[in-house]
């Protein structure tokens, strides 16, 4: 029944476009023939637009915002160098708030009236599951998107691609890591009640029973949730010694500030990329608790090489802020979109992008970190960073773990 109501929601809002919003000839608009704007939606003589619909005002803004500025600074840069084979890159983002329906009309907006090429940076697990068939219907491949569930690369799909690592495998990883390394003994989950929330349970459970242990405590929310005694409670009722966490930045401050209120200590909290942030670290709840990431945060006083000081000190002069982990992601699906982009010739197409992305497979990003696609592999990432809050710092601890 929930695939159903997506899916009408889905239809319904797809056609709620009005006759004078779109725009009535593309092809000429763009100074094109009218043969190569059917050929290739989105792609013209001068430009290349893509598209992407993310959080910008609402509760995981702060991935959101930082994504697209990091994905933004590398297509201008691109476009300062002349563009990809003469083309410049049109890069449109629509504010969903983190809203599956806001989504949607988003999605409606970029393919019916922008003609977008391709989705970039896509927001969500629930927003991508709810949109991505429709996308693909109308020929528009899903890169890099913000969500590390399954379901960005399983089935195997020519236009599904990911860069990040897999909530599930983190997960699965993340369980036999603290009780065969850390000693820990009673296993419990804390979780958005959404597709995102299930990927995270799912990888626990299949842990457990993989271990021949059962959990110990769940417990499920919105994620606009914002009172999670009672959850703390029904947790701590069940003596967790490990928690592991299905939440984004908001929820996972107030969860760690209730333990930490209600005196509940010794518990290992473990996260993933989508709870992983300065603004975390920097409350005193925040103390201890650890992360799964594709890529761990920089600070100013790291080390870097001259290449990522340039673009660090770039960043900052743009945007006023340091950049975080989502603008480093953001960055690296840009320059992974580039890289595509310039291999697949002059002569683009949808095919020959796919076909494009599909042979990046030594691609080293400037953070340190590698990434590699094939034929048979959609999932980019090739190792997991274990990260832990100490002192109010993200510090790595362990790399390429797995299960």
């Amino acid at each position: 029944m929930k695939f159903l109501s997506t899916t009408l929601l889905f239809a319904l809002l797809w056609g709620c476009g009005s006759d004078s919003e779109q725009v009535a000839d593309p092809a000429s608009q763009a100074g094109i023939s009218e043969e190569v704007a059917a050929d290739v939606r989105g792609v013209t003589d001068t430009e290349i637009v893509l598209g992407n619909h993310t959080d910008l005002s609402g509760p995981i803004a702060i991935w959101g915002v930082g994504a697209t500025n990091g994905a933004r600074l590398r297509f201008d840069r691109a476009n300062d160098d002349g563009g990809i084979h003469g083309r410049k890159i049109r890069f449109i983002v629509e504010d969903t708030q983190y809203q599956v329906p806001q989504s949607i009309r988003a999605v409606n907006k970029l393919i019916n009236r922008d003609e977008i090429f391709a989705m970039v940076l896509g927001l969500g697990t629930p927003m991508n599951n709810a949109l991505m068939t429709q996308q693909f219907e109308s020929n528009v491949p899903n890169l890099f998107p913000i969500s590390g569930a399954r379901s960005m690369v399983e089935p195997l799909h020519p236009m599904k691609f990911t860069q990040r690592g897999i909530y599930y495998d983190e997960m699965r990883a993340a369980v036999k890591y603290f009780v065969e390394e850390k000693g820990k003994k009673a296993v419990c989950a804390i979780y958005h009640d959404t597709d995102y929330g299930q990927e995270i349970l799912e990888g626990v459970e299949d842990q457990l029973e993989s271990m021949g242990l059962t959990m110990a405590g769940v417990s499920a929310h919105k994620p606009t949730e914002s009172e999670f005694t009672a959850a703390i409670l029904r947790l701590r009722k069940a003596d967790c010694d490990l928690v592991l966490m299905g939440t984004v930045h908001r929820d996972t401050i107030l969860i760690l500030e209730t333990a930490r209120k209600m005196g509940w200590e010794g518990i290992a909290w473990v996260g993933n990329n989508a709870a992983y942030g300065q603004v975390i670290a920097d409350q005193e709840s925040g103390e201890g608790y650890y992360a799964f990431v594709h890529i761990a945060k920089l600070y100013a006083d790291d080390e870097m090489t001259p290449e990522v000081r340039a673009w660090w000190d770039e960043y900052i002069a743009r945007y006023d802020v340091e950049p975080d982990l989502p603008a480093m992601e953001g960055y690296r699906a840009a320059d992974l979109t580039v890289t595509a982009l310039e291999a697949a010739g002059r002569e683009l197409t949808v095919e020959s992008l796919l076909a494009a992305v599909e042979d990046i497979n030594d691609y080293h990003d400037i953070f340190g970190y590698r990434v590699s696609f094939s034929a048979i592999k959609h999932s980019g990432a090739t190792e997991s960073v274990l990260s832990q809050v100490q002192d109010g710092r993200w510090v790595k601890l362990e790399q390429s773990i797995s299960y």
